[in-house]
């Protein structure tokens, strides 16, 4: 990223505390660094152990410490704030997001973050035990309703043989949300409604007082207790919407297919399911009382006629096998036909037509037969489009018109399908 590319040149302060994670910090600091940012780092003691205050001056190209009596002509531990445009603290410990949950002040990170009134983003890294903690949970939904913006955690490997939820989110997609919040810098301290006020711009808290309900994932429908018909679809795209639809003050409930939720807020109510059929139930019901309806799962179109209850074996069948499908329900269009007035129905056309004039065209068919308020289309393959970190897609409305295109992260694509999504009940409002 070109400095252009990235806004004025800012103050950013980057707080690296005590984790393994911390390695992957320093192509952070690299990445805004070479965005022409003035970056300064403040690892905590325990970082250090870690990553040595040399590789920090040598990145961020400014002198490093993390004593809160250097410097006390110049009141640094209060003058870092001060001048900070952007704070950043990756990876973010749960005794670092405990004391700032709280306003402890122990150590030069915490003072920095107590004296500003910069924007905060944190990228939580810890054993998924520790992230799932109730306690952790608190201060995570503490901070959040204090405006702090989280990037992660994500699922995956940790230390040791541990795999779960807790482990830090990538250096890009930190730095394209913290560089997304240093284009909001200079607001002050706001009230909760003044941040609802200013969604529009600012990006939070718009969706606060509405219900969602999300799908993610894929459908299985079973042959035998062994095998099932699936599809490839990793529910990242959903479980994203639903993490950005909770961050900006939605009441979220994921309807889940077959995927891991554990590095979702425990504040997002997750309805596990496998089948198409299970799923039609959870999110039918769901439904009943939400706002808006986001349809991401990848749904099976047909399921077996019949369910074996012993394992198919190939010396019972011989060299070929014959299986009836039936037609699951439609429940994109069932959601649709039921809606009640004022609530907004969002579906998502998965399709391998590369052709982006065929792509839209089936895309214009689809939401003329399903009836829904928004399409999201997408083109997939055997390399992109399913289980990738990134999307790219057009959203049609019900007239078949482009209100928004938009490619990058999925996290960043699930902000902008409910940018549109917001978008559009607004103006059904103002034409009500």
């Amino acid at each position: 990223m070109t400095p252009d590319a990235a806004g004025p040149r800012a103050t950013i302060v980057v707080g690296v505390t005590g984790g393994i994670a911390a390695y992957k910090a320093v192509s952070l600091v690299r990445t805004l660094v070479l965005a022409g940012h003035d970056v300064h780092v403040v690892p905590t003691e325990a970082a250090l152990r870690f990553v040595g205050a040399p590789t920090w001056e040598a990145i961020s190209r400014n002198p490093v410490t993390t004593q809160l009596y250097e410097g006390v002509d110049q009141v640094r531990h209060v003058a870092l704030g001060q001048l900070a445009e952007l704070i950043v603290i990756a990876p973010a410990t749960a005794n670092t997001l405990a004391k700032l949950a709280h306003g402890l002040v122990d150590d030069l990170l915490t003072n920095t973050v107590l004296a500003s009134n910069a924007p905060v983003v944190v990228a939580p890294a810890m054993h998924t035990e520790m992230w799932r903690n109730a306690a952790t949970q608190a201060n995570v939904a503490t901070l959040r309703e204090r405006g702090v913006t989280f990037v992660g955690p994500a699922s995956g490997r940790l230390t040791g043989n541990d795999t779960g939820a807790g482990r830090m989110a990538e250096p890009d997609e930190i730095a394209e949300t913290a560089l997304a919040a240093l284009k909001r810098r200079g607001r002050g301290p706001r009230s909760r409604r003044a941040r609802i006020d200013e969604a529009s711009d600012a990006g939070r808290l718009d969706l606060d007082g509405l219900r969602l309900v999300v799908t993610a994932g894929g459908t299985r429908e079973p042959f035998d207790p062994v095998r099932f018909l699936g599809n490839r679809s990793s529910g990242k795209q959903g479980m994203a919407i639903a993490a950005a639809a909770a961050a900006r003050g939605a009441s979220v409930t994921l309807i889940a297919a077959n995927i891991g939720t554990d590095a979702l807020p425990a504040t997002i109510d997750v309805v596990d399911v496998s089948t198409t059929l299970e799923l039609e139930k959870a999110v039918t019901d769901a439904a009943a009382g939400a706002d808006a309806v986001v349809m991401a799962a990848a749904v099976a179109d047909y399921r077996p006629a019949q369910v074996q209850q012993g394992k198919i074996k190939k010396e019972h069948t011989g060299e070929r096998l014959t299986v009836e499908f039936v037609v699951n329900p439609d429940i994109l269009a069932e959601l649709s036909a039921a809606k009640r007035e004022g609530q907004t129905v969002i579906g998502f056309a998965a399709e391998t037509e590369s052709d982006p004039a065929t792509l839209l065209e089936l895309g214009r068919k689809k939401i003329a037969r399903k009836g829904c308020d928004f399409l999201v289309v997408n083109n997939v393959g055997w390399n992109h489009g399913f289980a990738t970190d990134d999307n790219d897609i057009v959203v049609l409305n019900r007239a078949g018109d482009i209100v928004m295109e938009a490619s990058g992260s999925k996290l960043s694509v699930a902000d902008r399908i409910l940018d549109a999504t917001l978008s559009g009940r607004e103006e059904s409002t103002r034409h009500a």
